[in-house]
């Protein structure tokens, strides 16, 4: 247990990033005690409480709210002591999740609490306060990120695929976590023989409570910190499918032009732009922007305007026979809106080797985000693939492991990857080209312990000692759950628009007398946007700007 006594002259907050503890102005108070009202507490008083629903702001006036982490291995970690100025709160707080951290009173302490839904209001109709509280969410979000701690512990093996679900899952939904590594933690022999669990048992995860659960499923992480939650009763006026930058894009403008907005996931916010290290061809963010963070900020975008998001949760089905539409959400759940939007992306391309899968989670892996870079630290690697997700994913790696090789079956990368990014592997010493290379073979007992490279002229293979492959071959389009008023090209990517052919708009189909628009599907009020499309430009900006243009559409659509 860390001391918890109030420093007399130096705020810990203040260590961090100072974006993430603001002091308000007097003014600043006075304008959010106008939407709230007061609270007292009284020493050791709990004002949050870890894995329960962030209901309400506050902003202390008087005495001190303490913010603390328990880990699952119950060490408990101070945040910040907020003093008056000083608010609570983090992005939670706007999608009503369970909260990641507790915080408590220290000595008698007076605050303004202000309901989550009235603060969602006021942010949307304050602007200067809406910047200052906005940031320090989600400034105080990465600091907690980057601790390595959180109220959750997962002991596992580094080489476990359920080990790299739980963690990915987390990891892509922002929720803070500590991780004991099997492998090379000197606690996990202690830890398992208190908890009774062998290793053979592990995965585990074990709450601030110390409840202990044996390789949890999705839904029961999901579920934990109540991320799925939805009103099937509503009737919404838009449902997003798909949480990327396109489904993120129409739900902020969808939400903020006062549409009733449910966004739908079956993963986490941000598709597999959140998987990116690092992008640096996205308007308006010169240095760069990591795919996560991008996703993050976007969410935040979309739950400040009122966009309600249930994920992980997969639509597996779409009834378009009379409007509102229903959208089958597995489990005899479902929900209906009156338009919908399909941008559910594409699902990773793997690799065409019978054992493929066995080694997914155990040495291939189709990101490249920190989590995946501790794991090859100081290792050589292998990108497989010709375009920007591969070179920037290479770009990121050659920080962190041995060498990096990038296998492609082309003779050059000109006609497939941006140019900043051939200049960099070009000038790194770390990365090597690897022309006219494919993977043909991968070996190990229960990790990936070696492949097998040939040159697809010579047909000469030979083997290298490489315990991770980084695969990013491409995607197929994600519409397997979509029916067949549907039209899809192809290649199974959706037709929208002037790409419609005649005999995809069926009158019983196409009842109305007006042609598509542009983002518009076979059926009236159902669009797609981003990857999914046909035609699509598979580039993040195009997906924003296809995801806000449909938006435009789904206002004359609902109108009619």
């Amino acid at each position: 247990m860390q001391d918890t006594s109030v420093p007399e002259s130096r705020h810990l907050s203040r260590q961090g990033n100072p974006e993430a503890f603001p002091i308000l102005s007097d003014e600043q108070v006075r304008l959010i005690a106008e939407v709230g009202q007061r609270r007292l507490f009284d020493d050791g008083d709990d004002v949050l409480k870890i894995g329960l629903p962030m209901t309400s702001f506050f902003v202390v006036v008087r005495g001190a709210v303490e913010v603390f982490q328990i880990t699952g291995t119950g060490e408990e970690h101070r945040v910040a002591m907020h003093q008056p100025g000083e608010f609570t709160g983090d992005i939670d707080l706007l999608s009503s999740s369970a909260t990641v951290v507790g915080a408590r009173a220290h000595g008698e302490t007076e605050t303004i609490e202000v309901p989550a839904e009235r603060l969602r209001r006021f942010v949307v109709e304050n602007s200067e306060l809406s910047d200052i509280i906005l940031a320090a969410f989600l400034a105080r979000r990465q600091e907690l990120l980057a601790t390595g701690r959180g109220s959750l512990t997962i002991v596992g093996s580094r080489f476990s695929p359920d080990t790299f679900r739980i963690r990915e899952f987390l990891e892509r939904n922002s929720r803070p976590f500590e991780w004991i590594d099997l492998e090379s933690d000197d606690r996990v022999s202690r830890l398992l023989d208190g908890l009774g669990v062998g290793p053979e048992e592990t995965p585990i995860v074990i709450d601030s409570g110390g409840v202990v659960t044996h390789n949890p499923t999705i839904e029961q992480m999901a579920e934990c910190f109540g991320l799925s939650q939805v009103d099937e009763r509503q009737i919404y006026d838009v449902i997003v499918v798909g949480a990327g930058p396109a489904g993120l894009a129409a739900a902020v403008y969808a939400a903020s032009e006062g549409l009733e907005v449910l966004i739908v996931d079956a993963v986490a916010p941000g598709g597999q732009a959140s998987t990116s290290s690092k992008i640096e061809n996205y308007l308006g963010f010169p240095t760069g922007i990591s795919g996560r963070e991008l996703a993050q900020r976007a969410f935040v975008q979309a739950t400040k305007f009122g966009a309600e998001v249930a994920a992980p949760r997969e639509v597996v089905g779409l009834d378009v026979s009379s409007r509102p539409y229903t959208l089958d959400t597995g489990g005899g759940q479902s929900v209906r809106g009156r338009a919908v939007v399909i941008a559910t992306g594409a699902k990773y391309r793997r690799l065409p080797l019978a054992n493929a899968a066995d080694y997914e989670g155990r040495g291939i892996y189709f990101g490249a985000t920190y989590m995946e870079a501790r794991m090859c630290s100081q290792q050589d690697v292998v990108v497989v693939g010709g375009g920007n997700s591969a070179g920037q994913g290479a770009v990121f790696l050659s920080q962190h492991a041995r060498h990096v090789y990038v296998a492609i079956r082309s003779g050059s990368l000109e006609h497939s990857m941006s140019k900043y990014l051939i200049h960099r592997i070009e000038a790194s010493p770390s990365i090597t080209l690897l022309p006219h290379t494919e993977i043909t073979g991968l070996f190990g007992d229960e990790v990936l312990e070696a492949i097998e490279l040939t040159d697809n002229r010579t047909q000469e293979s030979r083997r290298a000692d490489i315990r991770h492959a980084f695969i990013f071959i491409g995607a197929t389009p994600n519409t397997g759950w979509l029916p067949s008023e549907i039209a899809l090209d192809d290649r199974g990517f959706v037709r929208t628009g002037r790409d419609l052919e005649p005999g995809d708009l069926a009158p019983d189909a196409w009842p109305t007398r007006r042609q598509p628009y542009l983002l518009e599907t076979s059926v009236p009020g159902v669009f797609a946007a981003g990857d999914v499309r046909s035609g699509s430009t598979k580039r993040v900006a195009s997906a924003v700007g296809e995801g806000s243009i449909s938006v435009s559409f789904i206002h004359q659509v609902l109108a009619e």
